[in-house]
């Protein structure tokens, strides 16, 4: 059975904002070098199984594209969520969402720049709309909050890895065409690893460890599985699909997904304004991915 590609495109978020609140939650516990390095690490263990076949009949194919490739793990794998882990320990979650949210807009920065794709009147009404509808999220309902919002150095970190994402989306234009998902996914964890294990040796000679109890190992058994190897294989196959400037609107539900597992796992209720900033965050994904002008 085949799943529309918007729908399938709503799971990386949701897996993600999973990822984030889990991160936040435990940031006193796993050091965010040991987290992205450990995630990684089982994320292709488990994968490698999978995408042994491909990359056997596939590597004669990937080898000629070592640059991009390589900088594609270097945006995604090794950056991205290693400095959003870095970012969750000093930064708040209203601000990390805050922050993840500007993806979109930077992903059409990007696509302006590199592919030279342009903004039409919709795109820009249904990405005010979604930024209105995640501010109107992360100051609950009152726009004085706004100004009351404090940037530290994990918000600076969280923006680097907004950015990181955000050109790994647009860069993933130039992928090799015809290989397959699961060995380019195995391909471009296995360059990000190279950069993330002196980083991970040096983290642990500096005294940071975790314990290896019941709590610490689910969390890196999820983050490895459905935000690495689950999320990644749909975001590729959504931005191949959609391009990056559509499916990039996607992530708007972050911020979404963080209050309804808040509410789930931590207890917190929703209010009033969590249903005025999903129906404003979805009416903008409606507008840049599915909604067409009549030209008649």
């Amino acid at each position: 059975m085949r799943f529309p590609i918007w729908l399938l495109a709503i799971l990386p978020p949701l897996f993600w904002a999973g990822n984030m609140v889990l991160a936040r939650a435990l940031h006193a516990e796993i050091p965010p070098l040991a987290l992205a390095f450990w995630r990684w690490l089982l994320a292709l263990l488990v994968l490698l199984p999978f995408a042994a076949a491909p990359l056997r009949a596939q590597w004669r194919l990937a080898l000629p594209h070592w640059p991009i490739l390589t900088l594609l793990a270097l945006l995604s794998i090794s950056g991205y969520n290693t400095f959003v882990y870095l970012g969750l320990q000093d930064t708040t979650a209203t601000n990390g969402a805050l922050l993840t949210s500007t993806m979109p807009v930077l992903i059409l920065g990007f696509s302006f720049l590199l592919l030279r794709q342009g903004v039409t009147a919709r795109q820009g009404l249904g990405i005010l709309l979604s930024l209105l509808g995640v501010l109107v999220i992360v100051t609950q309902g009152e726009p004085s909050r706004f100004a009351d919002l404090a940037f530290n150095r994990g918000d600076l970190w969280i923006l680097v890895g907004a950015l990181s994402w955000a050109l790994y989306s647009v860069c993933l234009r130039w992928r090799p065409s015809g290989l397959d998902p699961l060995a380019l996914l195995a391909i471009l964890i296995a360059i990000g690893l190279v950069p993330l294990l002196p980083l991970y040796l040096w983290d642990l000679a500096q005294g940071h460890r975790f314990a290896l109890n019941p709590v610490n190992l689910s969390a890196i058994g999820y983050v490895a599985v459905f935000p690495s190897v689950v999320a990644y294989m749909v975001w590729n196959l959504a931005v191949a699909r959609m391009g990056p400037n559509r499916t990039g609107q996607f992530i708007h539900l972050i911020p979404v997904f963080g209050a309804l597992l808040a509410m789930l796992l931590l207890g917190e209720r929703l209010a009033l304004f969590h249903g005025v900033g999903v129906v404003l965050i979805v009416l903008g994904i409606w507008f840049v991915t599915f909604y067409r002008a009549d030209a008649r």
